[in-house]
């Protein structure tokens, strides 16, 4: 299986502006969701259901009011890889089921 490869900053440039609401903190991307406490906890039951499967997880922090995704590949150093922007997609997806609206 490997190490993972680390991306290149113009391919972390182009993955952040397909993603929306996402932003890049050093080698970590990030997302805050305004999602109610309840449907958070719904939301992360299935966001850790997904990271297991795929083998690949993040970050949460959940508040009262908003949900904070916080990610970034351990394998490969703390870089990002694409494995992280996948990641990012399907949290995205879930979130959104669950009626979340981003923070702008």
């Amino acid at each position: 299986m490997g190490v993972p490869k680390p991306l290149t900053h113009e391919e972390i440039a182009e993955n952040l502006a397909e993603l929306p609401g996402w932003e890049q903190d050093s080698d970590v991307i990030t997302r805050t969701y305004e999602i109610p406490y309840h449907a958070a906890v719904a939301a992360i039951v299935t966001i850790a259901d997904r990271s297991r499967r795929i083998q690949h997880h993040a970050d949460l922090d959940l508040r009262i009011d908003h949900l904070r995704a916080s990610i970034t590949t351990h394998d490969a150093g703390n870089r990002l890889t694409a494995s992280d922007f996948d990641l990012a997609r399907r949290i995205d997806a879930i979130v959104a089921a669950h009626q979340a609206l981003p923070i702008d």
